[in-house]
């Protein structure tokens, strides 16, 4: 027999029984809460009652050792290092990276075209001028003067020989026995002969100066580079690459560019006569190359760059400097005497402009402006401002402000130890610390129950 379905009412019951289930959940646990809550707010305000007297001492305590190291870091001096001010001759320099660039450098090309029998110099020699370095075959030109004096000789003789015809015909005419115009043709052929002659001389002298050129010489003294062409080949005077090249190496010269604005004060000296001393030092600035004299400047100031090209002359007996190579260059344009001189580190700049810190007799420093001149390495001249003899901070000037109490300490001087006063109060704010903490200690009791 089947079940009966289920009827409206029966469907509803379980979810009225689940409303007031929910309803109790949630007010025990609002109940649990509320009682969580007046549990915490009742222990608290137990424990800080209990807790008040040594938390204050605690705190005063701290606060009394803390006030008594402030007190002692306040009054004490700020190591500084110090330099004075002093007097004396500055000389203005002026650096550039310069080119090394040779007085002279030859090309050596043949003359004469021929084959080259003999190489006479070694890569790398040093030659002086008219030294042999090649040899061209000087056959082909011999023979050239052979045929050139053959010439010469035979229209001597045809001369000769017009010249005595010239004095019979003179005489003939002086007899009446010929006509003027034969004496004149004739005169005009012992001329003709002349010229041949002084022709074939020019020719003879060709022929000794292309044999000359068969032998190619240095014509300067220098040091030859690497061969360009090897024996038993056939040269030419229009080879564009030539037999070597030579490049004078002593005197050898250095150019290099400056600012146009220094350029009135090199003027000026060079204009003066004054031999100005030029200097060439490596790449890292530390080995000196050689030193040499200002020779003349451009003509004109490159508008790319605004400045104008130098050259100098060295004198490099030692080979040192070779061609195309760079160089740093110093020259001193300017000397200042009885300049008043401060050290660079010195120099402290500001809104206001530049300054130093002047350590006065009481051992506090004071704020000075200054007016700087030149600036060379780790000295700077000054125009105004100190004097010589003033002692000025040159390390710990960061630390510092007007009327600072200093201690002025040398650079290699060990940490000084602190004075016997600040032990004491050292020890005193270590005191009061340790006081302090056992207060709060002692003033923290258990907690009550709740």
């Amino acid at each position: 027999m089947n079940d009966p379905l289920p009827t409206s009412s029966d469907a509803s019951r379980p979810a009225a029984n689940a409303a007031p289930r929910r309803s109790r959940w949630w007010i025990a646990i609002v109940l649990l809460g509320l009682a969580a809550i007046g549990a915490a707010i009742w222990y608290g305000s137990g424990r800080s009652a209990t807790a008040v007297p040594g938390a204050s001492s605690a705190a005063s305590s701290d606060k009394g050792g803390k006030a008594g190291k402030g007190g002692d870091a306040a009054s004490r001096p700020t190591p500084v290092v110090a330099m004075p001010v002093k007097q004396g001759t500055l000389d203005v320099y002026l650096y550039a990276l310069g080119t090394v660039t040779p007085l002279n450098s030859v090309t050596v090309r043949s003359r004469v075209d021929g084959q080259l029998m003999k190489v006479a110099f070694e890569e790398g020699q040093m030659v002086k001028k008219g030294d042999l370095l090649a040899l061209i075959d000087p056959r082909p030109f011999e023979v050239q003067l052979t045929l050139a004096n053959g010439n010469q000789a035979r229209n001597k003789a045809l001369l000769e020989n017009a010249r005595v015809d010239e004095q019979r015909y003179r005489t003939l005419l002086a007899q009446d026995s010929i006509s003027k115009q034969q004496v004149d043709t004739q005169e005009s052929l012992v001329r003709q002969y002349e010229a041949a002659v002084q022709a074939d001389q020019g020719n003879i002298d060709n022929a000794k100066l292309q044999l000359t050129y068969t032998r190619v010489e240095a014509p300067i003294s220098g040091r030859v580079g690497l061969r360009q062409v090897d024996p038993g080949n056939i040269v030419r005077a229009s080879d564009a690459n030539g037999i070597v090249v030579i490049t004078q190496l002593s005197p050898i010269g250095v150019v290099f560019p400056i600012p146009e604005d220094q350029l009135p004060r090199v003027m000026k000296r060079l204009t003066a006569g004054d031999r100005i001393p030029v200097e060439a030092y490596d790449r890292a600035q530390k080995e000196k190359l050689g030193t040499g004299r200002l020779l003349t400047a451009d003509n004109q100031i490159d508008p790319a760059t605004g400045t104008i090209k130098l050259k100098s002359e060295f004198p490099n007996t030692d080979g040192t400097l070779f061609a195309n190579q760079f160089v740093n260059v110093r020259m001193p344009v300017e000397t200042r005497p009885n300049a008043t001189l401060a050290p660079t580190a010195a120099i402290q700049r500001g809104v206001s402009g530049t300054f130093v810190y002047v350590v006065k007799d009481d051992k506090t420093v004071t704020v000075t402006p200054v007016a700087i001149g030149s600036t060379q390495g780790e000295v700077t001249s000054i125009d105004s401002g100190v004097s010589p003899g003033a002692l000025v901070v040159v390390d710990g000037a960061d630390r510092l402000r007007e009327g600072a109490k200093v201690e002025v300490v040398t650079r290699d001087a060990p940490a000084q130890a602190p004075s016997d006063a600040a032990r004491r109060g050292s020890r005193s704010g270590k005191g009061g610390e340790r006081g302090g903490k056992g207060g709060g200690k002692g003033g923290d009791g258990p907690p009550a129950a709740p």
